[in-house]
């Protein structure tokens, strides 16, 4: 059913489609599935080449590369070895009509023209080339911290949740845990060598179960932000402001969960940081500036409009902003601070709470 709406979206328009499979992680069968899809395009006359496919040694997989054209990967020598990228170039040179790029989220060799693949799709459909690629859910920059606390695995290769909106269609590949856990005891996932250990971290029930419920929540998601699209009138009116710190890592976790909040309601999402007499850059060391550097990046990444105010009064200035940018919803951290400053700061909060009160704005308190 999935193949023949692309295809339609294909003949309607034919450019620049993009399509997104997407999974809880690797052995599902993304890889497999655009294979699969690019046998169907090609018998119904689509001129479909392969950009960049990871096989990963599957028999399964490696066989349906067979009969599929292929576009020369580009060969780089970095750090003495000679590795092998997607031919970007190429590809526009070629300008077929869908092009197959696995492994979203990849980052490029040092050098290349992008620093992520992504970007090199973005590229690519720019060009009017249509794009089916693959990408596992834990690789999502808002989920992030997310998939790391179930699966125990630092995940560095992330892709900004836009990337993953911007598609024309999001399939989830779908598996149980035990026929997961199955495929990989049969060796179709891993070479026999490396099961055992899989079994012992990742590939557990618990943790493939947690990975699977983020994976549907993300795609159900989607598919009610297309509606959304399609249907004007229909979108929700919420708007949320995150207010950060100068902290680091609550600053980015405020600014994760605001933007799966936003994300989850599909509603467009703000980034506030009040810059107090205390806090101007004389006063923030460098290092602390480069953080928060980093953290409205992340944010715009994440689709928020970032917001800085000098101010000293950071009540007055959140509620303020709340106001002016019709704001629903306000999302600040759990404050860390001794006895002594909660009594001396309780008069802060408490204007803060009566002030969203009669505005009719709502207060989340972030762990």
């Amino acid at each position: 059913m999935e193949n023949s709406h692309f295809l339609e979206l294909l003949q309607r328009s034919r450019r620049g489609k993009f399509k997104v499979y997407i999974g809880m992680s690797a052995g599902v069968g993304k890889s497999f599935r655009m294979l699969q899809e690019a046998h169907t395009l090609l018998r119904n006359g689509v001129d479909v080449q392969i950009g960049f496919i990871e096989t990963h040694g599957r028999k399964e997989t490696e066989a349906l590369v067979e009969g599929l054209p292929v576009i020369p990967r580009r060969r780089v020598f970095y750090k003495g070895k000679e590795l092998e990228e997607m031919d970007l170039a190429a590809i526009l040179t070629a300008r077929p009509e869908v092009v197959l790029v696995d492994e979203l989220a990849h980052t490029n060799i040092p050098g290349s023209k992008n620093e992520k693949r992504w970007q090199d799709v973005f590229e690519i459909l720019d060009q009017g080339i249509s794009v089916i690629s693959a990408v596992n859910v834990q690789h999502l920059e808002s989920l992030n911290e997310e998939a790391e606390r179930i699966s125990g695995i630092r995940i560095s290769e992330r892709i900004p949740d836009q990337v993953l909106h911007a598609a024309d269609e999001v399939v989830n590949i779908d598996l149980t845990a035990d026929e997961l856990i199955t495929r990989l005891r049969e060796g179709k996932i891993y070479h026999p060598e490396k099961v055992a250990q899989a079994l012992q971290n990742f590939f557990q029930s618990e943790k493939i179960l947690q990975l699977r419920e983020l994976a549907l929540r993300e795609v159900a998601s989607q598919v009610e932000r297309k509606i959304e699209q399609e249907l004007p009138g229909t979108a929700a009116p919420e708007r949320f402001l995150a207010c950060v710190s100068s902290s680091h890592e609550t600053a980015r976790r405020i600014i994760r969960k605001t933007a799966r909040l936003a994300s989850y309601y599909h509603a467009q999402w703000f980034l506030l940081y009040v810059h107090t007499p205390r806090e101007n850059q004389n006063n923030i060391p460098l290092a602390l500036q480069r953080h928060l550097i980093n953290n409205f990046k992340l944010a715009t990444e994440l689709g928020a409009e970032v917001i800085q105010v000098h101010e000293a009064d950071i009540a007055g200035t959140i509620t303020a902003t709340a106001e002016k940018y019709a704001i629903t919803t306000v999302c600040i951290g759990k404050p860390h601070i001794s006895l002594f400053q909660v009594i001396l700061r309780t008069s802060l909060f408490n204007r803060l709470l009566k002030k969203l009160g009669e505005s009719d704005i709502d207060l989340i308190i972030l762990s």
